[in-house]
């Protein structure tokens, strides 16, 4: 495993240091881009919201664990490369699925993309299966109706 492995939430304090971490370990795809304004909300939001681990004072993982007060959504699980295979992944997920669990959520969501290969293995083996009956629909907040059919 990892030595000197410490979980917990994130602070206003890692916001920089957590998107430096997601443009090197995290699956981007066509999101918008990060912001730390962004970041910084969902703190104030729900202060427990993102889970990360760090060793030798690095952030080595994390996850997103939104709750809405109905739905648990899960994303931007990334581990660093280099610590990749080791559980790390696995782990956050438990310690993500026992916050969520702990709320009153009865089914987690994973937001995973198609291509992420590794990624996709991690959420089958730990019991996730992929909704072929759902897409999702994607519309920026400053859009309006007229633009989004352009």
């Amino acid at each position: 495993m990892v030595d000197d492995l410490v979980m917990r939430s994130a602070g206003h304090g890692d916001v920089r240091a957590l998107l430096e971490f997601w443009a090197a370990a995290g699956e981007n795809g066509s999101r918008p881009a990060d912001r730390p304004e962004a970041v910084g909300r969902l703190i104030d939001r729900d202060p427990e919201a993102i889970l990360l681990a760090t060793a030798a004072d690095r952030i080595v993982a994390t996850i997103i664990c939104g709750w809405d007060g109905w739905r648990a959504n899960l994303y931007r699980l990334a581990v660093a490369p280099d610590l990749r295979g080791r559980g790390l992944g696995r782990r956050m997920l438990e310690q993500a699925e026992d916050r969520l669990r702990g709320l009153g959520a009865e089914r987690f969501c994973a937001m995973v993309l198609d291509d992420n290969d590794l990624g996709t293995a991690l959420w089958r083996a730990a019991g996730y299966t992929r909704q072929e009956d759902w897409s999702r629909w994607v519309k920026a907040a400053g859009q309006s109706a007229e633009g989004a059919r352009r």
